[in-house]
């Protein structure tokens, strides 16, 4: 547990990072380079050694709202590190000051695990494995060959065999490096081993709900970022519309209400993205004891989350240039990199699933299933 003066120096921290962000956000957008730079100002601040939960939720959607990207890279170095704790066998602690990132896409089960002499050896390729070319280490999944179980290890990211296809070209969060990963014939000593994911296991199973929690949390950062960019444009550039009646675009009473409506509505957002952030903490903390129920009640909260940011993400990041006006679309503003990053990272998986799931606990008790998305 942090205290409130140690979690304010860390807010310190994330805004002086999320300054230094900002002023350059755009261009790196348009090179769309690995984000080596990126990673290397996460560690230098110290931020990747956060250890408390509320504290991790709040910087992280500091850096998101300054930059999507870092904000995504953060917030998965935080799910793998807590991830890892719902094992038996935690294999590292945040205080390492090492970025990790995990390769674990749920619907590519595509990496075979053999055992050998001293452990195991991981052979296929994964399609997707967010900042994994530029991490220290990885959590990785994958089957084992003779049993069928499912194990979740721990790799060094530079070990020999692993290679990354550098094939991330899409429109958003082009600064993540979420392209494809390599295995070829890895070995994964035994004592790197965090355990067996067993499917039916709520505690494990939470893992699930962790990436979730974290999309959402991004989702709310994004509409920040795009609202706090978009009012300084508006307050310094923006012109009145000509019938206002107005000598400025802050006094046009329809700027102010758009403006009102969505300021509530991301506000909104995210009290619901943290109370959704408190039950999941809750629920990690009560360890092997951790009921179906509970299980499926943290499930429908952070659903509720999900749906909830996702709507107020895509429409913030769209509606912002009825805010700016029409010169705010000049490429050299980017005010459109918010609206690619929504639109991308809110397509990771079905809302509409989430809503149904949240519809059958509320009209029937029937609990979320146990998948890698739910």
């Amino acid at each position: 547990m942090t205290s409130t003066d140690g979690r304010q120096k860390w807010l310190t921290v994330a805004e002086e990072l999320a300054v230094g962000l900002r002023v350059d956000a755009a261009e790196r957008d348009r090179r769309g380079a690995e984000p080596v730079a990126e990673v290397a100002a996460l560690r230098q601040s110290g931020v990747l050694t956060i250890g408390d939960w509320v504290t991790q939720q709040a910087v992280t959607r500091v850096v998101g709202a300054a930059d999507a990207n870092v904000g995504h890279l953060l917030g998965y170095h935080y799910l793998q590190v807590w991830r890892s704790g719902l094992f038996d066998n935690p294999a590292f602690d945040a205080g390492d000051n090492l970025f990790w990132a995990g390769v674990s896409n749920p619907l590519d089960a595509a990496l075979e695990l053999r055992p050998v002499d001293g452990g195991f050896e991981v052979t296929g390729r994964k399609t997707f494995a967010t900042g994994a070319s530029v991490a220290d280490r990885l959590v990785v999944s994958a089957t084992r060959t003779d049993n069928g179980a499912k194990l979740t290890f721990t790799l060094d990211a530079k070990a020999e065999g692993i290679t990354y296809a550098g094939d991330w070209d899409n429109i958003g969060q082009r600064l993540t490096a979420s392209g494809g990963v390599v295995f070829d014939h890895v070995h994964v000593p035994a004592d790197q081993v965090l355990g067996v994911h067993d499917e039916t296991s709520p505690r494990l199973s939470l893992a699930a709900l962790g990436f979730q929690l974290a999309l959402a949390q991004l989702y709310v950062a994004m509409a920040e970022g795009a609202l706090a960019e978009a009012a300084q444009y508006t307050r310094t550039t923006t012109r009145p519309w000509f019938l206002s009646g107005v000598d400025k675009a802050t006094a046009d009473p329809y700027i102010v209400g758009t403006y009102g409506e969505l300021v509530a509505e991301t506000q909104a957002a995210g009290f619901l993205t943290d109370h959704a952030s408190g039950r999941l903490r809750q629920a990690s903390e009560r360890g092997a004891d951790l009921t179906a129920d509970e299980r499926a009640e943290t499930a429908a909260a952070i659903s509720s989350a999900k749906i909830v940011a996702t709507k107020v993400a895509n429409q913030t990041t769209s509606r912002v240039f009825e805010l700016c006006g029409a010169r705010a679309t000049a490429a050299g503003y980017a005010f459109d990199r918010f609206w690619r990053n929504a639109r991308t990272l809110t397509l990771h998986d079905p809302v509409s699933y989430k809503a149904r799931e949240v519809g059958a606990y509320f009209l029937t008790g029937e609990h979320a299933p146990f998948t890698g998305y739910s």
